[in-house]
């Protein structure tokens, strides 16, 4: 395994890219921008790279089913941390390219729904088309495919594109979360701050099905941050469940939870435990009264000594 490679979805001039150049290893590594977040996590797993970086989450439309979809199915991986990153986006053409001459706009799709409604003001008749990353549609637009592109105003000097509009973005305050993904291993130590990710699948579909499973989490005072549905491939209805809990499978509540999900689930895919972005232990709530650590243990002293007579 290359162990100083570190791929990211290019091509150069994305917002991964700007993401993965924020981690301070990064300076130390070799960066490989690949075609597609399938290429990206492949790198990893067939030993190209050590690690990926690539979008899981947006602010706007929610997960992005492409690295969902790879993280729960084919050989394993891990998640060891995650970036945020505020997204605002430039509308990048070849030079000398007025508003009026635009018929043609090119960029990633999770980028549409953050673009829409500008789009719908000042492009009305423009047709989209969806490009492997934004930055590749700048490339396209350089290329002359397109009239158009919505990027990163950093990649316009890339591509010999210029930003003719800068700074749009329908919804205020828009943040994309990126995850850095490596093979499975031992996950960090806990820092008071920590996220847990897992994809879990239903027995069998009963009612209240998914409400079992999510009461592993609730008696024990875990909150959700994230619940998505996966379709499994499996035909109609069939579907995973991708979530995001907060705190360490090292903590006790946490670390029951889960035992309580594999005990009822045919499949449980824990993709990591890694310092929640931006994020200070002092910054996180309070734990529910009776779901601590030393609660727990405190709950198993007593059970102890309750079955040898001494309670």
């Amino acid at each position: 395994m290359s162990a100083t490679r570190y791929a990211y979805l290019g091509p150069e001039g994305t917002f991964t890219e700007v993401a993965l150049r924020t981690l301070p290893e990064a300076a130390t590594r070799e960066l490989v921008p690949m075609v597609s977040v399938p290429a990206a996590l492949d790198a990893v797993r067939n030993g190209e790279a050590a690690a990926a970086l690539v979008p899981i989450e947006n602010s706007v439309e929610g997960g992005i089913s492409a690295t969902l979809d790879e993280l729960t199915t084919g050989a394993p991986l891990m998640i060891y941390r995650e970036v945020l990153l505020s997204i605002t986006f430039a509308l990048l053409v070849r030079p000398g390219t007025k508003l009026t001459d635009i018929k043609t706009v090119t960029a990633h799709p999770a980028a549409q729904p953050q673009v829409r409604n500008w789009m719908a003001a000042h492009l009305p008749s423009a047709l989209w088309e969806s490009a492997a990353s934004n930055a590749d549609g700048a490339r396209l637009v350089q290329e002359g495919r397109y009239d158009a592109a919505f990027a990163g105003e950093f990649a316009a000097a890339t591509y010999g594109l210029e930003p003719l509009v800068t700074e749009i973005h329908d919804a205020e305050n828009a943040q994309t979360r990126f995850v850095l993904v490596g093979r499975p291993a031992r996950p960090s130590a806990p820092t008071g701050a920590d996220k847990t990710s897992v994809v879990i699948w239903l027995g069998d579909d009963h009612p209240g099905a998914l409400l079992e499973l999510l009461q592993e989490f609730a008696v024990r005072g875990v909150n959700l941050m994230l619940i998505q549905s996966r379709p499994t491939g499996e035909g109609i209805g069939n579907y995973c469940f991708a979530l995001d809990a907060e705190g360490h499978i090292a903590d006790r509540r946490v670390g029951e939870a889960l035992m309580g999900l594999k005990r009822i689930c045919p499949n449980v895919r824990f993709l990591g435990s890694y310092p929640r972005a931006g994020v200070a232990p002092e910054d996180v709530r309070a734990l529910r009264v009776g779901t601590s650590d030393r609660d727990f243990a405190e709950a198993s002293d007593w059970l102890a000594r309750s079955q040898d007579g001494r309670a």
